[in-house]
């Protein structure tokens, strides 16, 4: 989002007084982003930050930064699933963070998600394909009347795990769509696996092209 829709974004939480929750655990893909919420308007922003995706999957840590006006509802709330972060935890990401680890793995997480972006559209299409060009996952939409489900079962039946937009959906009218992680399997199987994902898609895509459903 480019600095000019957050600019009216702004203008439109501003006039209904609305709270803007920022979520930065993905902000790292981008090297030079624009200016965030919480810089360009701190009194209405609550600014979710994670070290589990930057830093280290099994790095259960996260941060708020928020008006001080809802400190406290803040913690109450958080309180009511966790009390504390572990005080080691807490310490080596605090020292990663001051003698450059983080700003470290940042830099080589995005280098090696764009090396494996440019495989998965190289293999799948980058028309179909809707993700960061940094990222570790991206998202497969489908043609009309092409459905998930099935795809993802002929996908765990050739040993590959993926899953459909549900789980990750707002809405009742769930998007067709296939959601694809692949940050942390070996570059040299990639190419394997895209194709099998591929051929799912495209054998799915023709079984609705040949069934009497269509519409």
């Amino acid at each position: 989002m480019d600095e000019m829709t957050r600019l009216r974004l702004i203008e439109v939480a501003r006039k209904h007084d609305l709270l803007i929750i920022e979520d930065a655990a993905y902000a790292f893909l981008e090297p030079d982003p624009p200016s965030s919420f919480i810089a360009l308007t701190p009194e209405r922003t609550v600014h979710v930050g994670s070290f589990s995706k930057n830093l280290a999957t099994g790095l259960r840590l996260g941060y708020l930064i928020a008006p001080v006006t809802h400190i406290d509802r803040l913690l109450e709330a958080i309180r009511a699933t966790t009390w504390n972060a572990p005080a080691l935890i807490s310490g080596l990401a605090t020292g990663w963070i001051e003698d450059g680890t983080l700003a470290s793995s940042e830099e080589t997480r995005r280098w090696d998600g764009s090396e494996r972006q440019q495989l998965c559209r190289s293999v799948l299409g980058g028309s179909f394909i809707l993700s960061h060009r940094n990222a570790g996952f991206a998202w497969l939409p489908f043609e009309k009347g092409v459905r998930a489900e099935p795809i993802v079962t002929r996908l765990k039946d050739r040993g590959i795990s993926a899953c459909g937009a549900e789980p990750f959906a707002t809405i009742v009218a769930v998007p067709q769509a296939l959601r694809l992680a692949f940050g942390g399997i070996p570059k040299d199987e990639l190419k394997g696996i895209f194709r099998i994902v591929r051929e799912a898609v495209e054998e799915a895509s023709v079984s609705y092209q040949n069934s009497g459903d269509r519409r």
